[in-house]
C-alpha cells in the first residue's frame, strides 16, 4: 500500500475508525483541543474526536461536491474562539476534497491537516493519491469499500518518521518492548488474513475504480437523455465528475421528493441508501461535543435530498438503464 499510494509509511490498523483515532491522538487531540471538520460524513469522522475528549467545530459543505468547503472553513476559523489545532477534510463518496486550498489554509493558521480518505482509496490528482496530501491519511478496508477486506481493517498513510513510529506503538497498547508500555494506546492491528485478502485485491483496484467511473458516466448520460437531469429545473442534480480524483465509492444524486423516489425504486426492485440522513451537528450522541459558529444550510439541505444509487464494478449496463428508466417513470407520473 505504501508503494501503491506513494507514501513513505503505511501503518495497518483494525479499522478506518481506529485509523482516525490513532492519528488524531498522535497529533495531540484531547481535552482542551478542537478539530474542524465537515458535518456531512460518516459518524466516525466526528465521534473519534469526541471519544478523545476534544471538541468538534463544523463548517459547511460545497453544494455540488458535498465535501467540506474551504471558504466555509476559513470563515469558521475567523469566527470561532475554539482552540482549533487541525483540519480534517473528508473525501466524500470517493471524490478528493480541495486539498491545495486546505493546505494553504492550514499553513496560514499554523494547523495540521489530516485526510479522512476512507471512501477514496485509489483516487488521485496529478498522480498524487488520496491520503498523501496531509500529515496523515486514514483509509478503511471495510468490505463495502472500493478496496474491501473480508472483515474490518484500516490504514494510516504518512511520510512522517516520528508519527509512523508513534502509530506503530499505539496500535499495540503503546508498547515499546515486550510488556513495557509508554502510552495506553489501543489493540488495533491489521489482521493477517485481512492483509492477505487485500493484497490479492490491490492489483485490481485501478481497473475496478475505472469501471466505477464508467458506470457513473453511463448514469449521467442516461439521466440527461431521459430529461430528468442536466438543467436547473430538472428533478435530479448529478454528482460532479472529477476524472481520476473521483472513484465513485457511491453514486449520489440530489433528488426532488427523495423519500418518495426511494420508495418507488424499492418497489421496482432497485435498492438505494441515504448517506447521510442526519447531519453530524444534530446527532444526539455528539451534542455535548460540537459547535457550529455559522449556519450549515448546505449540509442540512443535502441530508434532505441525497440518494445513493447502485454502483459497483460488476454492475451491468442493463441494470443502469433499469435504474434510470424506473427513476424517469417516477418523475413522469409526478
Amino acid at each position: 500500500m505504501a508503494a501503491y499510494c506513494g507514501a513513505k509509511y503505511a501503518v495497518g490498523v483494525g479499522s478506518g475508525t481506529d485509523a482516525l483515532a490513532l492519528a488524531l491522538a498522535a497529533l495531540g487531540v484531547g481535552p482542551g483541543t478542537t478539530v474542524l471538520t465537515t458535518p456531512f460524513s460518516f459518524f466516525a469522522t466526528a465521534s473519534v474526536v469526541a471519544r478523545l475528549g476534544a471538541r468538534v467545530v463544523f463548517a459547511d459543505v460545497e453544494p455540488r461536491t458535498l465535501n467540506l468547503a474551504p471558504a466555509a472553513a476559513a470563515a469558521v476559523l475567523e469566527r470561532t474562539s475554539e482552540p482549533v489545532v487541525g483540519i480534517l477534510p473528508v473525501h466524500l463518496f470517493g471524490r478528493i476534497a480541495d486539498m491545495p486550498a486546505f493546505d494553504a489554509l492550514a499553513r496560514r493558521r499554523g494547523l495540521w491537516l489530516v485526510e479522512d480518505a476512507a471512501q477514496a482509496v485509489g483516487a488521485r490528482v496529478a498522480g498524487r493519491m488520496a491520503g498523501t496530501f496531509a500529515r496523515a491519511g486514514c483509509l478503511s478496508f471495510y468490505p463495502t469499500k472500493n478496496l474491501g477486506g473480508i472483515g474490518d481493517g484500516g490504514m494510516i498513510l504518512t511520510d512522517d518518521d516520528a508519527l509512523a513510529a508513534r502509530l506503530r506503538q499505539d496500535r499495540h497498547h503503546g508498547q515499546v518492548e515486550p510488556y513495557v508500555h509508554e502510552r495506553v494506546g489501543l489493540c488495533s492491528r491489521l489482521d493477517a488474513v485481512q492483509a492477505a485478502a487485500l493484497g490479492a485485491k490491490l492489483p485490481h483496484l485501478d481497473a475496478w475504480n475505472a469501471r466505477r467511473r464508467t458506470v457513473a458516466a453511463a448514469y449521467t448520460e442516461a439521466f440527461r437523455a431521459a430529461g430528468v437531469a442536466g438543467d436547473p429545473d430538472a428533478p435530479l442534480v448529478l454528482p460532479k465528475p472529477a476524472g481520476d480524483a473521483h472513484v465513485f465509492h457511491q453514486y449520489v444524486v440530489r433528488a426532488r421528493e427523495r423519500d418518495a423516489l426511494a420508495a418507488h425504486l424499492q418497489a421496482a426492485g432497485v435498492a438505494t441508501q441515504v448517506y447521510y440522513r442526519v447531519p453530524l451537528h444534530v446527532q444526539a450522541a455528539l451534542r455535548a461535543h460540537v459547535v457550529a459558529p455559522l449556519p450549515l444550510p448546505e449540509a442540512e439541505r443535502a441530508a434532505r435530498e441525497v440518494l445513493a444509487l447502485p454502483i459497483y464494478p460488476e454492475l451491468a449496463d442493463a441494470a443502469v438503464r433499469a435504474v434510470v428508466d424506473a427513476t424517469a417513470a417516477f418523475y413522469r407520473r409526478r
